[in-house]
């Protein structure tokens, strides 16, 4: 029984420390920038403009998309990602972001108005705060704008599951993400935005899906120590009763040489 005990202590501490620096490996070593699609959703504004104009407002969620869509255009460097595969929001992102061509690009191959099937053109105009005031698509259709469908697939190359809350004249709204990235809108003809209106700033997203595979690995980091302190531990002990029991033993027999050398014969029946 304790030569079994023994054995599974060792078994117990050597996978231990085989654990330990697995998990430490999966904590400290950084993974390639993340994208944070778990925060504060992006924002679309739908309404029209004229009789052929549709404009489509896009405002980012949070900050730091901004940078991590900047990185990903090439407009920002790729140093900006930290050890652990985050990044840290400036403001000079937003502007860097703005004023980049293949931010236009994006908005253009993302954002999309259609009408009876037929594309409807559009032109990009950046706001000055970006991060707060966002930027807008304005769509020129064929023909005066009664039903359109509205295209946005903003992010969803970063990580599928960013969303986009979308809201419209007559308390229209949609909510867009990677299963679902086109509805319809119903804008009447003739109907017309206001003039572009600052926006709360938003709170850049904290909670990311590294943030809780940490927590899981520092779970387990955790668990294999108390594994191998708990091993250790019931290893020492068994080594202390298997001494106290040979010692015991050697006392015995010790104590009484004579009977261990002359045995008393038997009795004859």
């Amino acid at each position: 029984m304790v030569s079994a005990l023994d054995g599974a202590a060792r078994r117990t501490r050597r996978w231990s420390w085989m654990v330990l620096p697995l998990a430490l490996v999966g904590v400290l070593v950084p993974e390639p920038a993340s994208a944070h699609p778990f925060g504060a959703p992006q924002r679309i504004d739908v309404a029209g403009d004229g009789d052929h104009g549709v404009r489509v407002r896009w405002i980012v969620g949070g900050t730091d998309d901004l940078t991590m869509l900047g990185i990903a255009l090439g407009v920002l460097g790729e140093d900006r990602v930290l050890l652990d595969g985050a990044v840290t929001y400036e403001p000079a992102d937003a502007r860097a972001l703005g004023e980049a061509p293949e931010f236009a690009t994006y908005l253009t191959d993302r954002i999309a108005v259609t009408q009876d099937g037929q594309p409807c053109t559009g032109a990009v105009d950046v706001a000055d705060d970006l991060a707060a005031d966002g930027a807008e698509v304005l769509f020129t259709c064929p023909a005066p704008v009664s039903t359109v469908i509205v295209t946005s697939r903003m992010l969803t190359d970063l990580h599928e599951a960013y969303r986009t809350f979308a809201s419209g004249p007559d308390g229209q709204k949609a909510v867009y993400d990677g299963a679902h990235e086109s509805a319809q809108w119903h804008l009447p003809a003739g109907t017309a935005t206001g003039p572009r209106a600052p926006s709360a700033r938003t709170t850049p997203a904290t909670a990311t899906d590294r943030s809780a595979r940490q927590l899981l690995l520092i779970g387990a980091v955790l668990l294999a120590a108390a594994a191998a302190v708990t091993g250790a531990f019931w290893y020492r002990r068994r080594r202390r009763l298997r001494r106290a029991a040979g010692d015991r033993t050697s006392a015995t027999t010790s104590a009484d040489p004579a009977q261990r050398e002359n045995p008393q014969p038997k009795e004859m029946s």
